[in-house]
């Protein structure tokens, strides 16, 4: 994800000039290295400080250029404040790069796994807020932002965990979900990396008997509402499952819609608590029961006491 993010931006930056990069000290590890050893002049490094990173880039946006600011999204949230009293609440034009979310800087334990991220951000008006399922995802969805959107975006994506899910031919249009798999028992929604455990976790219920129907809600915000109550009204069943809490994140955000247009069964399946220290992001999926295994299991436990 970082890698086609940081060519992305590469590619922005060769036809757009008020195109400017800042980060607060992580280039090399957000890949905005290559932009800024491509672009010098329009790089940025403001040191290890998210709150400066956030202003800076609203500045830069107020004289007519087109900044893009790259943090880790567990820091990049100590700068809220700023994102909500600059960016949001006068609707400028940043687009906010929030790298190693959830549980994908595994390594560095809780203090850097991000799990409240898009809670924080869905809150704020005017902030549109992405989160792609894997590397070609994250490419189209960098690309259309900065071409199709003039105004506040979040982007989340992880670290270097993305199992391939999606295809050169695959659209990404902002705010209309992608449904990967049909299915008429029970809906199954997920967003960014986990999206890959979701449909292997449909392929084992489907063996079970269970037809899935597997939706990739790479918008959160805005949301897809018409595929969500299409999907809720055929199955009568919803699961969602994040690398995140449930509660304001996707979960939050489809039950929302739900509440108001057709209220509907619900499993909200997402982080359990703070993570920890670990050697890879599929120790951390064991831990928190999201693995394709740990999804099918308690959504099939569920369907049948749901329906009893």
């Amino acid at each position: 994800m970082r890698d086609a993010v940081g060519k992305a931006l590469v590619e922005l930056g060769e036809n757009d000039k008020d195109m400017v990069v800042v980060t607060a000290d992580v280039a090399r590890s957000t890949r905005t290295i290559w932009f800024a050893e491509r672009f010098p002049e329009r790089f940025v490094n403001v040191g290890i400080g998210e709150q400066d990173l956030v202003d800076f880039a609203a500045g830069l946006a107020l004289a007519g250029k087109r900044p893009w600011a790259a943090a880790f999204a567990m820091f990049m949230m100590r700068a809220w404040e700023q994102i909500r009293n600059t960016i949001d609440r006068m609707k400028l034009d940043v687009k906010l790069l929030a790298t190693h979310s959830g549980f994908s800087d595994h390594g560095d334990g809780a203090s850097h796994q991000s799990l409240e991220d898009i809670a924080l951000m869905r809150v704020l008006h005017n902030m549109i807020v992405v989160v792609p399922a894997d590397a070609l995802e994250a490419y189209k969805a960098v690309i259309h932002l900065h071409e199709q959107v003039r105004g506040p975006a979040y982007l989340r994506i992880g670290r270097d965990y993305s199992p391939r899910i999606t295809e050169l031919e695959t659209p990404f249009i902002l705010g209309q979900a992608n449904v990967l798999e049909d299915g008429e028992d029970v809906t199954l929604i997920g967003a960014g990396p986990i999206l890959y455990h979701v449909l292997e976790a449909a392929r084992i219920l489907r063996e079970r008997g269970i037809r899935a129907a597997v939706i990739d809600m790479h918008t959160i915000k805005p949301i897809d509402r018409s595929t969500v109550v299409k999907y809720a009204q055929k199955t009568g069943f919803v699961v969602t499952v994040e690398e995140h809490y449930p509660r304001g994140g996707l979960g939050g955000a489809v039950a929302e819609v739900l509440v108001e247009e057709y209220p509907t069964r619900m499993l909200l399946i997402g982080a359990r608590g703070y993570g920890h220290s670990a050697r890879s992001v599929e120790d951390l999926y064991r831990a928190h029961g999201l693995t394709a295994e740990s999804i099918a299991k308690r959504v099939e436990e569920w369907l049948r006491g749901a329906k009893r």
